[in-house]
């Protein structure tokens, strides 16, 4: 069988930028030189049962869908991505709201531990208080990167039980081990390096007066696998590395999904191999997988240099919409 003609599941509308034409100017330029867009964000904070908390920015629309957003690995709603993508609903008068991970909002948060690729308790919990918040909206979800492997794997799990019209996962790393071991390679070590340096930074800030963490075996880490073997991990009930990406991967999950779901890939991720994605067969029938060839990660530029269009911004918006409208998409 033709491994390129099945991965083509659908054949992605996007049309990268000519001044933007590799993965790495894709990613680079939309996480890092983009200015952030700038949104109004009215901040929440939810008391846990376990007695800790997670931190909610909201838009400043009460209209519309209610949209939850989750963020990559040490993203936050400053990230350019995400304030872009909550402009993009403001702009449309929908409700949305930033789900911040445990630790990732500016503050440390109470509990050792702190949030994994497959922690699917609070994203559960925070939709369980939207939905009883809002009964009348149609509620959705769009996760990015780590944020779209929770949620991938929160709509397998959940299966025909939630309470979601749709959602959108983009650039997920469905195979956790691959992403780990392509990210120690070539150039993907410098996307490397940035998340190591702000995870060994809030790790080191965190444990400074706590001995969850030992902080001198931190100094030794060098790859984004040692962390999650050394601090997830063990902070998390796993018994190592391997178990927590066994378990953590949406990949096994991704056929048991009922809930109408949207992935955004771009076959040059950095993040990843083209091998790591996902074939049509791995695939429940509810799900529908727009695959570009170009796009890099979390990236989708297209227009002019003077002019250019953060695609995901457009993409998103109008899956969405099809539901509002009772189109089909």
């Amino acid at each position: 069988m033709d491994t390129i003609a099945v991965l083509v599941i659908n054949s992605s509308p996007f049309k990268p930028a000519w001044w933007l034409s590799g993965a790495h100017q894709q990613t680079i330029w939309a996480n890092k030189i983009r200015p952030r867009p700038r949104v109004r964000l009215i901040r929440e904070r939810i008391e846990l049962d376990d007695g800790d908390f997670i931190d909610l920015d909201w838009n400043d629309r009460q209209t519309g869908p209610l949209i939850l957003v989750l963020h990559g690995l040490e993203g936050s709603s400053e990230s350019n991505y995400a304030a872009g993508i909550l402009r993009s609903f403001s702009q449309r008068g929908w409700t949305a709201v930033m789900m911040h991970f445990r630790g990732c909002s500016g503050e440390p948060n109470r509990l050792a531990r702190r949030y994994h690729a497959g922690d699917t308790g609070d994203l559960a919990t925070v939709l369980s208080l939207l939905v009883k918040r809002f009964p009348d909206k149609p509620v959705f979800a769009v996760g990015y990167s780590l944020g779209g492997n929770v949620l991938l794997k929160w709509l397998g799990e959940t299966g025909d039980n939630n309470p979601l019209t749709s959602a959108v996962s983009i650039s997920v790393p469905y195979k956790l081990a691959d992403c780990a071991e392509r990210l120690n390679m070539g150039f993907s070590r410098f996307y490397q390096k940035i998340l190591l340096d702000r995870l060994l930074h809030v790790t080191r800030k965190k444990y400074a007066d706590r001995n969850e963490v030992d902080l001198e075996m931190i100094n030794r880490i060098r790859t984004i696998r040692d962390f999650d073997d050394q601090v997830t991990a063990p902070l998390h009930g796993f018994r190592d590395v391997d178990h927590y990406y066994d378990s953590a991967s949406c990949f096994p999950y991704l056929k048991k999904i009922s809930t109408p779901t949207l992935i955004l890939h771009a076959r040059d991720d950095p993040f990843m191999w083209p091998s790591t994605l996902p074939l049509q067969t791995d695939l429940a029938d509810a799900v529908t997988m727009d695959l570009s060839p170009d796009g890099g990660h979390v990236g989708f530029v297209s227009g002019s240099p003077l002019r250019p269009v953060c695609w995901l911004e457009q993409r998103i918006p109008e899956f969405i919409d099809n539901f509002l409208n009772d189109k089909k998409v």
